[in-house]
């Protein structure tokens, strides 16, 4: 039983796969060929990430299949209830790469906090030089210990993110139309632990109340989340965060809340013209910056390849 890795599979994945029996193809098929490639080698599993698309036109074309699978936890680029609606299985990992999504969020945060998305450009432009000037220049960093993060959307990442925030001395809140409470475990190195129980409020009051916000939420069906109204709402100088989905905040206007002073900086992992982003937003001295790589880490692809492997196993070998 042959399963196509179109985009990329962790070893431990491979590994697991092939020990039962499985052949694994990694081979990086273009899109305009994959059709072809699937019924030539009667490929039975399609695994994908963000850069493979799954359509219906692709599902008629390839009887073989009965299972695609998506490393990850959105299935936006998968037409899913078609697929089904053909009996083929259809699969994700959404609790794999919460962590990662989670920490990359920070990450961005703390470099925009402290300005590190500018200084890391100039430093090696001009640190031998202006160094003094630099240093003026960054001096009103902030602290995130403190301040209220306000989480657009409860599930699985924003809960890590919750988690996070609490470790750091944060005040949390949360808006998510699916989920009135969320009670959240933080634990600790030495297996101490609290449960802190987080209420989720109006989207409108965490916009109003939030120092910085982060939206883990699905892509919008008819238009973005955040817009200029939105922005509107928002603390003077607050921050925002993006590692969901691309289209999910208004672009141009996160460009003009930038440079008008309204939003002090903006991180972004993920964006509208993917993978083609804008210049002016990858320009912008107020951004911090990432292609799309909030699963990317080692500990997060081994625990999809892993999660990808049992739910094959489990589907095709009671075939």
């Amino acid at each position: 039983m042959k399963i196509l890795a179109n985009d990329g599979l962790d070893q431990s994945g491979i590994d697991a796969l092939t020990e039962k029996g499985f052949e694994v193809i990694t081979t990086k098929v273009p899109q305009e060929f994959l059709a072809d490639f699937i019924n030539v080698h009667s490929i039975r599993t399609l695994l994908v990430r963000s850069a493979t698309t799954v359509r219906k036109e692709l599902i008629d074309a390839c009887p073989s299949l009965d299972i695609i699978g998506r490393g990850g936890v959105g299935m936006d680029n998968i037409d899913v209830d078609y697929a089904r609606s053909k009996n083929i299985h259809v699969i994700n990992t959404p609790a794999a790469s919460s962590a990662s999504v989670a920490e990359l969020v920070f990450a961005h945060l703390f470099s925009g906090a402290r300005f590190l998305q500018d200084s890391n450009r100039k430093m090696p432009l001009i640190g031998d030089t202006q160094f003094n000037q630099l240093k003026k220049s960054y001096e009103k960093g902030i602290e995130l210990r403190g301040k209220t993060i306000g989480i657009i959307g409860m599930g699985r990442i924003g809960q890590e993110v919750a988690r996070i925030a609490l470790g750091l001395g944060m005040r949390v809140i949360a808006a998510d139309n699916n989920i009135g409470r969320a009670s959240i475990k933080v634990k600790f190195y030495n297996n101490q632990f609290i449960n802190v129980d987080i209420e989720t409020e109006p989207l409108e009051d965490v916009l109003k109340h939030a120092d910085f916000i982060t939206l883990h939420v699905p892509a919008q069906k008819g238009g973005c989340m955040i817009g200029a109204k939105e922005f509107s709402k928002m603390k003077d100088g607050a921050v925002i965060v993006n590692c969901s989905r691309g289209g999910v905040i208004n672009e141009d206007e996160l460009i003009n809340a930038l440079n008008s002073g309204k939003i002090a900086f903006a991180g972004l992992d993920v964006f509208n013209n993917e993978p083609t982003p804008s210049k002016e937003i990858l320009n912008h001295p107020k951004i911090s910056l990432s292609p799309h790589t909030g699963a990317s880490t080692v500990e997060a692809q081994d625990r999809i390849g892993l999660s990808l492997a049992e739910q094959i196993c489990s589907i095709l070998q009671t075939y």
